[in-house]
């Protein structure tokens, strides 16, 4: 069997010639920066740079020639742009704290305080506060809560939105076609494109890393109360973000047709340690509709298996 048809057997609940495997595919099956070297060293390959291509936990972009040496069946159709707002182009020299040196997208723009944390900003511009904040000898970044004062009697979901999703432009959409087009005609990899914008609550983008001035309910633990305080402040941003997803999928479907086979919708979790944050009437009322509007868009419309990722103990999720 070849990858694709190895991943589309295991897909469709048949029996592959062996397991498929994933590495890097999604920033939920990557693998760190400072490990990717250390497995390259292992793998008898020269030194040399490693791409940051996902500044939030910094992980490593996995090359062809680690992807065949370990048999991995996938390869993304990544987008150029990151989550603090910059795309990953004009690759600049950076290091890790392990002395890992790297390379990161040009606007991958930090400063260090006094006690020799590094702070990101959200898109490059440091005439605004941080976004993110990664700790002295630390692995990963943070995101910074950049919360203003709440008006209880003026939130509005549209402030919420502003600066925080929208429309895919062309030229994304462009460099998405032409890496699909390539890797489709040139391997024999299952194609998955991380989208993401169905990831409704998505705990890691509520501060807004890459939105230079976020309104609204931006601190994680007051965006799990609003659920229940301002329900309806909640579901008008779900609403507003919903709408755009759908008008997303289209320009996708258009970009990529049918050469991916797993799109990554959404990134929310929804688990703790020991059970869900939310029970399963709240996720009924909140989340459901829009999701399976989103699914059942997919199902219809293209052949894409819909891929979502959510830590912690969902068991109570699952009938």
């Amino acid at each position: 069997m070849t990858s694709r048809e190895r991943v589309r057997a295991a897909l469709a609940h048949e029996t592959p010639d062996r397991t498929p495997i994933d590495l890097d595919a999604t920033p939920v099956s990557g693998i760190a920066a400072g490990t990717y070297a250390q497995l390259r060293t292992a793998l008898g390959l020269p030194d040399a740079p490693v791409k940051v291509h996902e500044p939030f936990q910094l992980l490593g972009m996995v090359e062809p020639e680690v992807r065949a040496l370990l048999g991995v069946d996938t390869v993304p159709v990544r987008s150029p742009m990151t989550m603090f707002g910059y795309r990953n182009e004009r690759w600049k020299p950076w290091q890790l704290f392990d002395g890992t040196d790297v390379l990161v997208g040009e606007g991958f723009v930090t400063t260090t305080g006094a006690d020799g944390d590094v702070y990101l900003y959200p898109g490059g511009d440091t005439s605004v506060p941080p976004s993110g904040h990664l700790p002295k000898g630390g692995f990963y970044f943070d995101g910074i809560v950049r919360q203003e004062p709440i008006d209880e009697e003026n939130l509005r979901p549209e402030d919420w939105a502003d600066g925080q999703f929208g429309l895919i432009d062309d030229r994304d959409l462009a460099d998405l076609q032409q890496q699909a087009e390539t890797l489709y005609a040139e391997t024999d990899l299952a194609l998955v494109h991380w989208f993401g914008g169905g990831g409704l609550g998505d705990i890691a983008l509520v501060p807004g890393p890459g939105n230079p001035h976020p309104r609204g309910i931006r601190d994680p633990q007051e965006w799990y109360i609003a659920h229940l305080m301002y329900p309806e402040y909640i579901k008008g941003i779900y609403a507003l973000q919903a709408e755009v997803a759908m008008q997303n999928l289209e320009l996708l479907r258009q970009a990529l047709g049918n050469r991916i086979m797993v799109i990554g919708l959404s990134g929310t979790d929804f688990g703790t340690q020991n059970g869900p944050f939310i029970n399963p009437a709240t996720y009924t009322e909140f989340f459901k509709p829009h999701h399976r509007r989103m699914i059942e868009w997919i199902h219809g419309n293209t052949n894409w298996k819909v891929l979502f990722h959510t830590c912690g103990a969902i068991t109570a999720f699952l009938d």
